[in-house]
């Protein structure tokens, strides 16, 4: 089967991150660019990267690539692209438009170009001047930067973060990519305490869960392209297969999280229960301060709320101080904090060991990483 080009789009910050999930996943020839991170695989494998890519957003076809300056320009290159191989006769096509620093800065107008250009080229192999579109779903995406136009099939649908498990959103939701892209950025591993004590509708420990039990985080949730024959019902049905026989739910867990707001703790219950750990995650409702953890070598995980979220700044460094009290008496215990606030390290009582930029949606964050010491390894067996 050939090879084609896919793009695993990502969060700012994040794309090192969904390379490594790439390489993880035995992909080679990864490529990683703003927004973006490219690689090389088969038709079958758009399954298998939507199922398992935890923190990018989606997964893309990358159809072509060619300079546009002129509507003309971009109605030939579009024209030249093997759509038909892609796309059935009774596909619904819809167009996508984005232009940045372009000559072509009429994403309307654009979008109005390629759909035009597609259709001819489509009348060429099918011998007909109407498509009904309505059939599967192909979204197509023109993107010109620079005056450099790609274009790419959405096989995904609704974002990635789209699991399926979480039906009922809390205020100012984080995203559960960005959630599963924080914890893999933490040392935390399955054998170790993972706690959020601002839980709201449970993100990160039921990111943390399926990251334990190795689910891939696109099992409970459908894509546009499962009707695509290209691909074929045959390669999904596989692709689902080896995930169910990659479940590892004989770990034991040692996740949980508490909120303040009882109504954010019924919403964290309900998303674990949908996702399948109803035993596994604890819940408590319960401010920061009350907080205790016996267990040692933990990992809090957490998006405190900040001013916008709890519509007063001297709340939420109250908020803040108190996480740090909690954190101080935790000497095994690693926290890492996302958040807007410029202050938090003065606020929290002491600088972070590492700090790193990413976009909480398009509000700029930092993840403040306060590093304790790793869990001892495991005693050898000294029996003869």
């Amino acid at each position: 089967m050939k090879t084609i080009e896919l793009i695993a789009t990502s969060p700012m910050g994040l794309e090192a991150i969904v390379a490594r999930e790439l390489r993880d996943l035995g992909y080679e020839h990864v490529t990683v660019d703003n927004g973006r991170v490219t690689f090389r695989g088969t038709p079958a494998d758009i399954s298998r990267a939507n199922l398992w890519l935890r923190t990018a957003d989606r997964v893309l076809v990358k159809m072509g690539e060619f300079d546009a300056l002129t509507f003309d320009e971009l109605f030939e290159g579009t024209k030249a692209l093997d759509w038909p191989d892609w796309i059935p006769g009774d596909a619904e096509f819809p167009v996508e438009g984005r232009s940045h620093k372009s000559q072509l800065s009429s994403v309307p107008a654009c979008q109005g170009i390629v759909k035009k250009a597609v259709v001819e080229k489509m009348k060429q192999r099918y011998n007909t001047e109407w498509f009904p579109e309505d059939g599967a779903r192909y979204v197509i995406e023109v993107s010109l930067l620079k005056d450099r136009a790609t274009l790419t099939l959405d096989t995904t649908g609704p974002g990635l973060h789209k699991r399926g498990y979480r039906k009922l959103v809390t205020e100012a939701p984080l995203k559960e990519t960005m959630a599963a892209a924080i914890i893999m950025i933490s040392r935390w591993r399955p054998h170790r305490p993972l706690y959020d004590p601002f839980c709201g509708s449970g993100t990160f420990p039921v990111e943390a869960a399926m990251i334990g039990w190795n689910i891939a985080p696109g099992l409970r949730r459908t894509f546009n392209s499962e009707l695509w024959p290209i691909i074929g019902e045959q390669a999904w049905e596989q692709a689902r297969e080896e995930a169910y026989d990659l479940v590892k739910d004989d770990i034991p867990l040692e996740i949980g999280g508490s909120d303040i707001d009882p109504k954010a703790i019924e919403v964290a219950e309900a998303s674990a229960k949908k996702a399948g750990f109803a035993k596994e995650l604890k819940f408590h409702t319960l401010p920061v301060s009350k907080v205790k953890l016996d267990s040692d070598y933990g990992c809090i995980v957490t998006n405190p709320p900040y001013g916008e979220r709890l519509g007063d700044d001297r709340e939420a460094e109250k908020t803040v101080r108190s996480l740090g009290f909690t954190a101080s008496v935790l000497s095994t215990w690693s926290v890492f904090a996302l958040s807007p606030a410029r202050s938090f390290e003065h606020y929290y009582g002491k600088p972070a060991d590492k700090k790193r930029k990413l976009f909480n949606g398009r509000i700029e964050c930092n993840l403040y990483q306060y590093l304790g010491p790793l869990p001892p390894l495991p005693k050898q067996d000294e029996s003869p």
